[in-house]
């Protein structure tokens, strides 16, 4: 590679001066943290001295948050709310008595046991003093350290010593004794009764405190009702799964227990379910039971031994299989945020923040991510990683850390592979360093990213290395700047990665004398690097004078930066190129189809290798009933308006044929079939591809995708965006899809996939329904009764 040095800009930057901020600047700065800290330091305090109000208020919307969905439940069944919530609460305070009648016996068997362990007790206990006044290890280093002690201090007169006075306070009354014993009583008991009066109160009130909160919010309606949805179903998934491991964590202690004989076996596997609610202290105070009551039982060692075994052994089966399986990512939190969670709030409330830190954390992450003013909640709390990937090794190389650059770009390479990570993650470092040069970035940061990008790519090409070829078919070449070349070299990789021989040159000048230098005479392909945003002037002279050169050489513009004159019209033909591209894939794509020997038709959709087997289950069930035509047309017209789309089908893939079942409106020019349905020819059908991956799709520009640049049936729709989900039926078979396309170029973001995918599943567990409730008499229903069925499983 050559020595030129980084530039990203068609202009030379002015030099930038670095000054103290402005004296406004600051002063409004300094108020503002003055602001949050005052701020910061009333809620904590508020939190502090509101205690006694604040935890019982916590505690009932806590309870309320598992007990809604039950409510919830016996509400659809219709019974009216005061009846659900009143059975609800009823049935967990009897569940609550009958365990505590249960575990009272099992405390009063124990407690008439004790006595008959007391000379077991005092035998391991003589026993072990015996062995702690053996001579050890330690004790002449003992016995020097007293005398030391008794030489250095000084023996004090008796007589002049000081005594030590205490004062005993005279024995109260009975009364007095009583109002004592009786007020420690009653404080708890009075805590759970406003704890159970605010669970009622919010069971019944649930949409009215909801309505309140969302005021409360203000702002975005929107925003504001995605932050208690997604509140609530955090925390309940939390309970629930919270519930779950403690079980299957207590159900086996007990079990574990009886079989080696510890009494009351029962009592420590619902003392350790019940524990574990606590984090951390929690599991560690629950076994401290059953080890000391194995300890007085047996008079030797192996009950407290196997004890000892159960409760690690389910201790590592919990923490390192149950939980992770159960848990996944339902709070959102980070580990180290769980920690000072924990430490924040059992500072401010004791041993019940412990128990409440973990939802009333995930309060306030879900608060910062739909909050704006409060982001730095989600970035301090949660789980996600704060920085890209790309962002991660660009800062890795800013800092002049290529290790930790490479490291990062390996274990992303693990997740997907090589070409993914220079298409999604390597670029877009380039990218960066383009936007920071002149604005940010300093001639030693320039100098770093260029380095360690050439260390990174060196080795990224020793560990993933690719078939050598004597004569490359296509040559990568930098068009102006390094970053040209280096995303050449990245694109070349790429390139022999996918079987094409390929090449990168270092970076030449467009000149003529420059140009002829270039060996080419065996090249078919030479792929022109830009990250100019306008890279016209410079990309029309450079293929001028490479065809006056080599006139049957093809050319593949890739313009990395997006400029949309190049990409949305037909400027690339005119600067002389015969493609265009802005991204490795779809240049990968475009050069398969200039190289003869790889064959120049489009890509189609693979044949599932269980076709057969799938146009069977496709056959055997009612889809593609007429009668249900008119129900499948009002999803798809609610799932346009939904996403905001031009076009929403249902389309079964049939042998050689796609056929569309429901659609938003009638598309023209697509062919019809005998009944009058929508057909696409197989080889060039959107729901082939998502039939033979069996998964969703999802096409942001599909003239930027080789495999749909130049399908007819994209052209003959006229659409550039695309998204798909499978219509998965109960066997497993991929009968078609849902999709939905758009005229202009868009992306999805995970959860509105995961949208689109409920949408195709329901629409199969509708039709689904259909055969099995009412097959005999399919063939006759009316379109009515069919929208009456699949209209109760898609959501409003």
């Amino acid at each position: 590679m050559t020595n030129t040095p980084v530039v990203a800009s068609e202009v030379s930057p002015a030099p930038v001066v670095i000054g103290e901020m402005p004296d406004d600047v600051s002063t409004v700065f300094t108020v503002k943290v003055a602001a949050t800290l005052v701020s910061a330091a009333v809620i904590v305090a508020a939190l502090y001295f509101g205690r006694d109000i604040l935890i019982p208020l916590a505690f009932a919307f806590l309870i309320g948050f598992a007990l809604s969905p039950a409510v919830t439940r016996l509400r659809r069944l219709g019974l009216p709310k005061i009846v659900s919530v009143g059975l609800v609460v009823t049935s967990l305070l009897l569940f609550l008595a009958g365990l505590v009648l249960v575990l009272g016996v099992q405390v009063r068997s124990l407690s008439e046991q004790l006595p008959t362990y007391q000379t077991t007790i005092r035998a391991k206990l003589s026993d072990l003093r015996t062995q702690l006044k053996a001579p050890g290890f330690l004790d002449g280093a003992m016995r020097t350290v007293d005398v030391v002690q008794k030489e250095v201090e000084t023996p004090q007169d008796p007589a002049t010593a000081p005594q030590r006075v205490e004062v005993v306070p005279p024995p109260g009354s009975q009364v007095e004794n009583a109002l004592i014993w009786l007020g420690r009583t009653v404080e708890p008991l009075a805590t759970v009764g406003i704890v159970l009066i605010f669970v009622v109160l919010a069971l019944l009130d649930r949409t009215d405190l909801r309505d309140r909160l969302l005021r409360i919010l203000g702002g975005n309606l929107h925003r504001s009702t995605d932050a208690l949805e997604e509140a609530g179903k955090r925390i309940s998934k939390y309970l629930l799964m919270q519930f779950v491991v403690n079980v299957s964590y207590g159900v086996p202690l007990a079990l574990g227990l009886w079989l080696i004989g510890v009494p009351g076996a029962l009592l420590w596997g619902v003392v350790a379910a019940v524990m574990r609610f606590i984090p951390y202290l929690g599991p560690m105070v629950s076994a401290v039971f059953p080890l000391a009551l194995a300890f007085a039982v047996d008079p030797g060692w192996h009950m407290v031994l196997w004890a000892l075994a159960i409760i690690l052994g389910l201790e590592l089966i919990s923490n390192n299989v149950v939980e992770p399986l159960l848990y996944g990512s339902s709070t959102g939190l980070s580990a180290i945020s769980l920690i000072a969670a924990a430490t924040f709030w059992t500072a401010l409330w004791g041993p019940v923040g412990l128990i409440l830190s973990t939802p009333l954390t995930v309060c306030l992450l879900v608060i910062g991510k739909n909050l704006p003013q409060l982001q730095f909640l989600d970035t301090l709390l949660g789980s996600m990683p704060a920085l890209s990937p790309a962002t991660r090794v660009y800062q890795r190389l800013l800092a002049n850390d290529v290790e930790e650059a490479i490291d990062i770009a390996d274990g992303e390479i693990e997740k997907s592979s090589v070409v993914a990570f220079y298409d999604t993650i390597g670029i877009d470092v380039l990218r960066l360093a383009r936007a920071d040069y002149g604005r940010l970035a300093t001639a030693e940061h320039r100098l770093r990213v260029a380095s360690g990008m050439d260390e990174l790519l060196s080795e990224l090409r020793e560990e993933h290395p690719a078939s050598p070829a004597n004569h490359p078919k296509v040559v990568c070449i930098g068009g102006k700047w390094e970053i040209d070349t280096i995303a050449a070299e990245m694109l070349a990789h790429a390139l022999e990665l996918d079987g094409i021989a390929a090449a990168a040159v270092p970076m030449v000048d467009a000149t003529t004398r420059s140009i002829g230098k270039l060996e080419l005479d065996d090249v078919s392909v030479v792929c022109l690097s830009y990250f100019s945003h306008e890279p016209e002037s410079a990309a029309r002279q450079f293929c001028r004078r490479l065809r006056r050169r080599w006139s049957n050489i093809r050319i593949i513009l890739v313009v990395w930066s997006r400029p949309a004159q190049i990409l949305a019209s037909e400027t690339y033909r005119e600067l002389g190129a015969d493609e265009v591209a802005a991204s490795i894939t779809e240049v990968i794509g475009r050069t398969r189809r200039m190289l003869p020997q790889l064959g120049n038709e489009p890509e189609r959709a693979a044949i599932p290798s269980n076709d057969k087997e799938r146009l069977a289950a496709l056959h055997g069930t009612r889809i593609l009933n007429q009668a249900l035509r008119e129900d499948l047309d009002a999803i798809a017209k609610r799932a346009a308006d939904a996403f905001d789309a031009d076009v929403a089908l249902i389309t079964v893939i049939d042998h050689d044929r796609e056929i569309v079942i429901g659609q938003n409106r009638v598309v023209p020019g697509l062919d019809r079939d005998e009944l009058d349905r929508a057909v696409l020819p197989r080889e060039a059908a959107i729901g082939g591809y998502i039939v033979a991956a069996g998964e969703s799709l999802l096409v942001s520009d599909t003239e930027r995708d080789p495999r749909f640049s130049d399908n007819p049936v994209v052209k003959a729709l006229r659409q550039r965006f695309c998204a798909g989900a499978p219509l998965r039926a109960p066997d497993g078979f991929v009968l078609g899809a849902f999709s939905i396309l758009d005229a202009e170029p868009r992306t999805m973001d995970q959860r509105e996939m995961g949208l689109l995918e409920k949408l195709a599943d329901d629409v199969m567990e509708s039709i689904g329904e259909t055969d099995g409730g009412k097959k005999a008499d399919v063939d006759n229903e009316t379109p009515g009764e069919a929208s009456a069925i699949i209209g109760q499983q898609i959501p409003e």
